[in-house]
């Protein structure tokens, strides 16, 4: 199939999927070449490239061209197996194990195209209010959301369910993706993806339900399967709304009656020339534009205005309600029972409940709480003093100080409450500058991320002081000095940081301030690159370079290639400068003839290109 056919077909699916009708003829696309080298682009540059599964030498390094065709030539006539996941435990920040299972790199391919396939079909259709794992959004799309549009909430709850990948039924999963898919050779593929199983201790163990997180596929999986919930939510969503706008409050009423009768009794008295009332009258104005300041103007329970406000990432979802408690309960219990009856699914009554709004509840790492009591107050707009009405339970994001301790702990900053940081004396080998750039990155990456909150410098600000003390204390016990003496090595002007030599020139790196953390609103998405990196990045041409047939250590031609995916930069020693810029630009990736990749492998490449030489 020709790369423009393929492409003119999946910006048909897109557009049939839109229509709700059922896509037919995916399989066949899986024959086409172009969806492979695209999958492959797509998880080359992750860390777990290199990760093997249960077969150690099954990693991408090493990928070739010949290698594709046999997975292909494989799949399309049924004969590829997958092999079963290898079972690995993280830590979560409960202090509990999260189980991971690692494909090897063929099954992490074959993953990936079909995912491919599956985004064309379900992204089009996907809802809004769905942001985990898809394409240009994130979790800072699903706060921003929440942020700006759920103002008068009264009421939060919050659902957490079960051990939500282990227990997917794949029954209910491959009848959902039948409604969709008209092709049973492909939901053939993706149930032996699901039915392979893992090892974990060396034994094998059957999977009867689950996606296995750690697969590339395993996130798209997880969002067919709750769409059903954000469509279930969406009916509920459109029963409860009712009202346009909150009617006014009786106290805003009166005091407004009464101040437009005393209005016009200062007309009608001007009319007849008795100006000697209207002073009274005046000041009567004012006595109830006070009183009718210090009430909400609307009525926050009317029983005619109801909304109700949903937000999913992945299998976290928070359900706002504007509206009594016994609707709360109502919303909460008709959501349990769709979880249970439908989807099999459980939800936690330890971690699940419903929550007033003014007192909060945790989305994403965050406390979602309202504030403002809808009465009129003196403050600053535009550099003046002025009166305004401030806005009634206006939805706040915060940061939890239990997560921000937890956060200190577990990088081993110090203690939060107790506001002391402690030295990471396992540092104290490195050099002055990786010591500092890993401080940086550590509480540049932790500000980004909850810059979005309304006080959130003020908030970071205490674990900021405690990573200012767990750097200093590090470098000081490093050159056997106090922290003020280090202090004033660091001192360059008005900051803080190293001075270095750079490529050129003698550089300088500023120890991390929140100060230089740009605004939320310059940026949509915690993981969006500048626009400049976009504009002039251009594309990995490894694909490229594999079908042009030549070496890029020993320039040999028309030979068979692979793909070395190197660990780290320093296993790029022995090829010339131009080819380790290219590997670096490509996340570590050279393409090398098998001879050239088993000698590198050896630590014998440059002795292979001398030998070359000579010759």
């Amino acid at each position: 199939m020709q790369p423009y056919t393929v492409e003119k077909r999946l910006g048909s699916i897109i557009e049939l999927s839109r229509q709700g009708k059922r896509i037919n003829g995916l399989f066949r696309l899986l024959a086409s070449p172009l969806l492979w080298e695209r999958a492959y682009e797509q998880i080359a540059p992750n860390k777990g490239a290199l990760t093997p599964g249960v077969d150690a030498d099954n990693t991408l390094d090493g990928f070739s061209l010949e290698r594709m065709q046999g997975i292909i030539a494989h799949v399309m006539d049924g004969s590829y197996r997958f092999s079963p996941a290898r079972r690995q435990f993280i830590p979560k920040a409960n202090g509990k194990k999260r189980p991971l299972g690692i494909p090897t790199a063929d099954d992490k391919l074959v993953q990936a195209v079909v995912k491919i396939l599956l985004e064309h079909v379900y992204e089009p259709i996907f809802s809004d209010q769905s942001h985990g794992f898809r394409r240009g959004r994130s979790c800072h799309t699903a706060l921003t959301e929440i942020r700006k549009t759920w103002h008068g909430v009264k009421w939060l709850i919050e659902v957490d369910i079960v051990g939500y990948y282990d227990n997917i039924d794949h029954g209910i999963l491959l009848e959902l993706l039948r409604r969709r898919i008209d092709d049973e050779r492909l939901i053939k593929l993706i149930e032996r993806m699901l039915k392979a199983g893992y090892l974990e201790d060396w034994r094998f163990h059957k999977t009867f339900s689950g996606a296995p997180q750690g697969g590339v596929i395993s996130p798209i999986l997880a969002n067919v399967y709750l769409h059903e919930l954000d469509k279930f939510m969406e009916e509920v969503k459109a029963r409860f709304d009712r009202g346009q706008t909150r009617r006014r409050s009786a106290h805003y009423l009166e005091c407004s009656k009464q101040i437009q009768v005393r209005r016009r009794m200062i007309e009608r008295r001007r009319a007849n020339n008795n100006e000697g009332e209207i002073p009274a009258l005046v000041e009567e104005i004012r006595e109830w534009e006070q009183r009718r300041r210090e009430a909400p103007s609307v009525d926050p329970f009317d029983p005619e205005y109801r909304r109700l406000r949903y937000c999913r990432y992945a299998d976290d979802f928070v359900i706002g309600i504007i509206g009594d408690k016994d609707e709360a309960r109502s919303t909460m219990a008709k959501v349990r029972q769709f979880l249970t009856d439908h989807l099999k699914l459980t939800v936690s009554e330890e971690k699940s409940g419903i929550r007033k709004a003014s007192e909060g509840a945790t989305f994403l790492g965050y406390d979602l709480k309202t504030y403002g009591d809808g009465r009129t107050k003196r403050m600053v707009s535009g550099g003046r003093a002025v009166t305004k009405r401030a806005p009634d339970d206006r939805m706040q994001l915060h940061v939890s100080v239990d997560r921000l301790a937890r956060f200190a702990e577990r990088q081993r900053l110090g203690n939060l409450h107790m506001n002391r940081g402690e030295a990471r004396c396992e540092l104290i080998n490195n050099s002055d500058i990786a010591i500092l750039t890993g401080y940086n990155a550590l509480m540049r990456g932790l500000a980004e991320y909850y810059k979005l909150g309304t006080l959130w410098k003020r908030e970071v600000s205490r674990l900021h002081h405690l990573w200012w003390w767990s750097l200093m204390k590090t470098l000081s016990r490093k050159h056997k000095c106090s922290v003020r003496t280090m202090a004033e090595k660091l001192r360059n002007g008005d900051s803080l940081g190293l001075w270095y030599e750079g490529r050129h020139e003698r550089r300088f790196m500023p120890m991390f301030r929140l100060a230089d953390v740009s605004p939320a609103l310059t940026s949509r998405h915690v993981d969006r690159q500048p626009l400049a990196v976009m504009h002039f990045a251009g594309r990995n041409d490894i694909v490229d370079q594999l079908r042009a047939r030549a070496c890029q250590a020993c320039a040999a031609k028309n030979v068979s290639l692979e793909v070395h995916h190197a660990r780290k930069m320093s296993d790029m020693e022995g090829t010339t400068l131009w080819t380790r810029v290219k590997a670096a630009r490509t996340r570590k990736r050279v393409v090398l003839c098998r001879e050239c990749h088993v000698a590198h492998h050896a630590g014998r490449l440059q002795e292979r290109l001398d030998r070359m030489m000579q010759a």
